[in-house]
């Protein structure tokens, strides 16, 4: 019998599916659905996807819908999701101390999407204990109001949900059905939430990058200036794009909402700085919300889906075509208007593969959006408005609805189980998991041909 091959571009997909399935079956328990409440296969699958692919677009309400026991489950999607398939069973392979075999590094490699040969493992390693040191300490901070609110053990949990959600970019709790509308004048939520965001939007390179600069740093009493300088260039494009996003997006929603009456006109001016940053921070790919999303102006949602789309950073726990990925498409684009043969970052050349892949991650990206929009609105019979925001919100994996997820009939919802499937597993990995690649190299070289673009 021919033995099949699973190739890591294929195991990745396959992994995550296979976990949204068993996640789904699971949350069908009874013991996972709240008394008086039922859970059909659609609810409990949709559930299971948007916990995995870390979206946090809900059908039921998570708090009132689900037991203890099933909001487990979903947290325990979520950790798997945010941190990877591969990433979270290599970790129990390391601390089972089963040999890791070069097919389990590739494997795993591919998975975070990076190219280290040496090291994978203790990158791994010092990975996961960021995850867990970040997590405790915002479940701790949280807590801190929670618990005065609901009490010491569901305060507690949903603290620790919070935590992880947040750092994880799930946007899910268990606070109720209006998010983090009532914590929206509570500075220590917003900003511990926020933090969290940002931290697992970062990417756990540039966070580890960090660490290891602020030691060197105070080691030889170096400036921040130099501190900066020393960063390898990924980080340094990473920090630039997410400060230049955050700003950008908050002073654009503080001016469009600054007297909307459906959102932060009875706010007072303090309030409304914190919430035009948090807006902000949360379209990168979080889904929690201070305000009510559907009483947004046309501006927000236009700065909306622009933020949604560019999502957060590569390696980290947000969804997105990336912030690295635009901003390279942005400094080719210079490139070839200032007449340079080579795309220069920080003073390092950027290889014309690169700058391939991340033209193909923003064309398709582009086109996936355009027919799942167009599907949605054809079969729903949404506005473009709405149901715009809905599919860049999946297939961002942000979360964030205009209140028109829970009205979406089956065919809706399989659509948007679909964006949020191939926004977390990325609608390139899907193109190539679809094309067969032989693996052989491309020695062919076709004539020049004469071709007229612009």
């Amino acid at each position: 019998m021919k033995r099949i091959r699973i190739l890591p571009i294929h195991m990745i997909p396959l992994s995550f599916l296979a976990v949204i399935l068993s996640g789904a079956l699971l949350l069908m328990l009874p013991a996972a659905t709240a008394p008086g409440a039922e859970t059909d296969f659609l609810t409990a699958l949709f559930t299971a996807t948007t916990s995995v692919c870390v979206t946090g677009l809900v059908v039921v309400d998570t708090y009132a819908h689900w037991t203890v026991f099933g909001q487990f489950i979903i947290l325990l999607l979520i950790q798997i999701g945010g941190l990877g398939v591969v990433s979270v069973v290599s970790m129990l392979f390391l601390v089972s101390r089963k040999k890791f075999a070069l097919g389990d590094r590739m494997l795993l490699g591919d998975s975070l999407n990076i190219d280290k040969k040496k090291g994978l493992l203790s990158f791994l390693l010092r990975m996961f204990r960021l995850v867990f040191v970040v997590e405790t300490t915002g479940a701790v901070l949280c807590a801190i109001r929670f618990v005065p609110d609901m009490g010491f053990s569901k305060g507690l949990w949903a603290a620790l949900f919070q935590s992880v959600s947040a750092f994880c970019n799930a946007g899910m709790d268990v606070l109720g059905p209006d998010s983090l509308i009532r914590y929206n004048d509570q500075p220590l939520i917003l900003l511990v939430t926020m933090f969290l965001i940002v931290t697992g939007g970062l990417g756990f390179v540039v966070l580890l990058d960090l660490i290891d600069g602020c030691k060197e740093s105070v080691k030889r009493h170096f400036p921040p200036s130099v501190f900066f300088r020393h960063l390898p260039e990924h980080s340094k494009i990473v920090l630039l794009m997410s400060a230049v996003l955050i700003l950008s997006g908050a002073a654009c929603f503080m001016a469009a909402e600054y007297r909307n009456p459906g959102t932060m006109e009875g706010m007072n001016f303090g309030q409304k700085i914190l919430n035009s940053f948090f807006q902000s921070v949360t379209l990168r790919t979080a889904g929690f919300a201070t305000i009510p999303q559907e009483n947004l102006t046309e501006l927000s949602c236009m700065a909306g889906y622009v933020l949604m789309f560019i999502g957060g950073s590569p390696v980290g726990t947000a969804g997105g075509i990336k912030t690295v990925t635009v901003f390279l498409i942005f400094m080719n684009a210079l490139s070839y208007i200032r007449g340079k043969k080579e795309t220069v970052v920080f003073h390092k050349r950027v290889s014309g593969e690169l700058m391939r892949k991340a033209s193909a991650i923003f064309l398709i990206s582009l086109m996936t959006v355009s027919i799942m929009t167009f599907l949605l609105m054809t079969r729903s019979g949404l506005k473009h408005t709405d149901a715009l925001y809905e599919v860049i919100s999946a297939l961002g994996t942000v979360g964030v609805s205009r209140a028109i997820t829970p009205t979406l009939d089956s065919a809706g919802r399989i659509m948007i189980i679909i964006s949020m499937f191939l926004g977390r597993v990325g609608p390139i990995s899907m193109a190539i998991f679809f094309t067969k690649r032989t693996g052989s190299p491309d020695t062919v070289r076709h004539a020049e041909g004469t071709f007229f673009v612009g």
